[in-house]
C-alpha cells in the first residue's frame, strides 16, 4: 500500500504513524523456529553478549513483510529482513543485498546485482529467483499489502545474481521504492507457506528469530551470515511489545528495556531520568482527510472554508512538546519534496473560512459532521474545537472497524497519519493518485497532477533538476481538494546511555555499528 497508513494508536501521547499492534488473544502459543526450540524464556542471553532491549508500541502484528506492509512496523521486520538497497543519512537508496544497480539508456529496466555467497537463514541461496519470488508474491498474494506499490514492474528476469526488473513506465524511482519498507526479502523455501513465515520469519537480515510469541515478544540472535555482520556488534535482541506508556520509562530506568520509542509527552521525563533521547528524523506527516464526492464537500467553498479554519500551530503547541512542526504538505519542511511556493497556501483565516460558508449558503451551525477515527486522538479534539469557531458542528466517532469504509471510500471526514516513503513518488500519488490508497475521494485527482508525477519518475534521481520536478509534483497534488495537512513530527526514541548514537537515517532504525556497553 502506497504511503502505509497507520491510524492513531491509543497511548497517552499520541504519535503520526504508528499503530501499536493488539495481542492476538489471552492464550498465545510460542512459537519456535525449528532447530531452536531449546532456547528458553531467557533464549536472547543465555549466550551473554550485549543485549538490545526494545520495547515497541508498534509490536508487528505480521512477520511476513508482504503482509505487513510498510507501516512503522517495517524497522522491527528489517531486523529479521534485508532488502535490495536501504536508506542513508541523506535519504538516498545505497546497496544491501544488491552491491549496484543500472537502468537500460531508455530508463524502463533495471538490472539489480546482487552480493555473491549470501543465503537466508535457512540455507536458502540469496540469489535473483529469490528476488523474483519475492516481487511476484508481493504483486499477486491474496492478503498482500504491497501490490499497489509495485505496479510499475512487469516482469523480472532471474539470471544468477542478477534480477532484470521489465517496467511498464520510465521509473527511475525503483532503487528508492525497493528498499526496507516495500520490499524486505524472505526466503522462498519458508515463504511457500505465508502462513508459517508470518510465524517463523526467515530472512538474510542481520538477526534470526529464535522464539516468537505472536503480538507480545521475539527473541532474535546475531546473523552471523547477514553480508554487514562484522558491523553488527549487538548479540540478542529482545523485542516486546509495550505496555501501558505511563511504565515505558521506569522500565528504562530499572533496566527491564533499554531501548523504547515514546511519546512527544514523556521525553522530558526520560531525560530527567538521564536517558538518552533520540529524535529520529522521518517523513511522517498528519492531516484531516475530506471525501469530495459526498457533501458538503462536493461544495469546493466548503472546502477552502476548511482550510482556512485550521491552526497549524496549535497542532504543534498541543501535541508535539516541541518536537513537531506546522506543515500544509504530506513532508516536514527541509526534505526535498517539500514545496516552498505552496508553503503559505491556506494560512489560518477564520474570518475567510466564515466568508466562504456564508457564500456557499450555509449558516453558522447548519454544517454537522461525523469525525470517524479508529481510537480516541486528541488530534481530533483540536480539529472539532477549530472547526466549531468557524460555524462547523463536529461530532467525533471512534470506529475500531474504520479502515473498512476508509478503504471503501465511504466516509466523509476523517483523520490519519502516514510515516512517508523513502520514494516520495509513491508518497504523493498515495495522497493524490486516483488510486491512491489514502485518497479518500477516489476516484478524484487534482488537474495537472498526473502529468506532474510521470514527470518525477522520468527524471533520475542525480539529475540537477529532480528536486525542482518533484517540488513541481507536490505543488500540483495539493491542489487537491481531498486533504488538508496539518503538522509532522519526527520519532523519539529514548535508550540507556550503554547504546552508543545511532545513524539518523530518516524514519529507518539502522543498528550498523550500533555498540552496547555497560551502564
Amino acid at each position: 500500500m502506497s504511503g502505509r497508513l497507520t491510524p492513531r494508536s491509543r497511548r497517552a501521547a499520541f504519535r503520526p504513524g504508528r499503530l501499536r499492534a493488539a495481542a492476538l488473544g489471552t492464550a498465545l502459543a510460542t512459537v519456535l523456529v525449528p532447530g531452536l526450540s531449546a532456547c528458553g524464556g531467557d533464549a536472547s542471553t543465555a549466550g551473554g553478549g550485549a543485549t538490545l532491549k526494545w520495547a515497541s508500541s508498534y509490536f508487528p502484528t505480521h512477520w511476513d513483510p508482504v503482509v505487513g506492509g510498510s507501516g512503522a512496523q517495517f524497522r522491527e521486520l528489517a531486523l529479521v529482513y534485508a532488502s535490495l538497497t536501504r536508506t542513508d543519512a541523506t535519504g538516498k537508496a545505497v546497496p544491501d543485498l544488491a552491491k549496484s544497480w543500472e537502468y537500460n539508456a531508455k530508463g524502463d529496466q533495471i538490472t539489480f546485482h546482487l552480493r555473491p555467497g549470501l543465503k537466508f537463514s535457512d540455507g536458502t541461496p540469496v540469489d535473483a529467483t529469490a528476488v523474483k519470488a519475492a516481487i511476484v508474491r508481493a504483486q499477486k498474494q491474496k492478503n498482500s499489502a504491497l501490490f499497489g506499490d509495485l505496479t510499475s514492474i512487469k516482469s523480472v528476469d532471474a539470471n544468477g545474481l542478477d534480477a532484470v526488473l521489465h517496467l511498464s513506465q520510465v521509473d527511475y524511482q525503483i532503487p528508492q521504492l525497493l528498499g526496507e519498507r516495500v520490499l524486505q526479502i524472505a526466503s522462498p523455501k519458508a515463504a511457500a507457506s505465508p502462513t508459517k513465515l508470518d510465524q517463523n520469519p526467515v530472512g538474510a537480515g542481520p538477526f534470526t528469530v529464535t522464539q516468537l510469541v505472536p503480538g507480545t515478544k521475539v527473541l532474535l540472535k546475531k546473523n552471523p551470515d547477514y553480508w554487514d555482520a562484522k558491523n553488527i556488534h549487538i548479540d540478542n535482541v529482545e523485542l516486546t511489545s509495550a505496555p501501558d506508556a505511563a511504565t515505558v520509562v521506569s522500565g528504562l530506568q530499572t533496566g527491564v528495556y533499554n531501548f523504547a520509542d515514546i511519546a512527544p509527552g514523556q521525553a522530558e521525563a526520560a531525560k530527567k531520568a538521564g536517558l538518552d533521547v533520540f529524535v529520529q528524523p522521518g517523513f511522517n506527516a498528519n492531516n484531516i482527510s475530506l471525501n469530495v464526492n459526498k457533501a458538503p464537500f462536493n461544495n469546493s467553498k466548503v472546502v477552502d472554508a476548511v482550510r482556512y479554519a485550521i491552526n497549524r500551530q496549535e497542532f504543534v503547541d498541543k501535541l508535539t512538546f516541541g518536537y513537531g512542526s506546522a506543515t500544509n504538505q504530506p513532508f516536514p519542511k527541509g526534505y526535498v519534496a517539500y514545496d516552498p511556493q505552496s508553503a503559505n497556501d491556506y494560512a489560518y483565516d477564520p474570518a475567510k473560512s466564515k466568508q466562504l460558508l456564508s457564500e456557499a449558503g450555509y449558516k453558522a451551525g447548519q454544517i454537522k459532521l461525523d469525525l470517524v477515527i479508529p481510537a480516541e486522538d486528541p488530534q481530533a479534539e483540536v480539529v472539532q474545537a477549530q472547526l466549531a469557531k468557524v460555524g462547523i458542528t463536529v461530532n467525533i466517532k471512534v470506529d475500531k472497524n474504520w479502515a473498512t469504509p476508509f478503504f471503501a471510500k465511504d466516509l466523509t471526514l476523517s483523520l490519519y497519519g502516514t510515516t512517508g516513503r523513502d520514494s516520495a513518488a509513491q508518497t504523493l500519488t498515495a495522497h493524490f493518485g486516483p488510486n491512491g490508497p489514502l485518497n479518500l475521494s477516489s476516484p478524484y485527482e487534482p488537474s495537472g497532477f498526473e502529468a506532474a508525477i510521470a514527470k518525477v519518475r522520468q527524471t533520475p534521481l542525480d539529475s540537477p533538476d529532480y528536486a525542482k520536478v518533484l517540488q513541481a509534483a507536490t505543488r500540483a497534488g495539493l491542489q487537491s481538494k481531498a486533504l488538508v495537512f496539518t503538522y509532522s513530527s519526527p520519532n523519539l526514541i529514548a535508550k540507556s546511555k550503554s547504546i552508543s548514537a545511532l545513524p539518523k537515517n530518516p524514519a529507518h532504525i539502522d543498528w550498523t555499528g550500533v555498540t552496547i556497553g555497560a551502564n
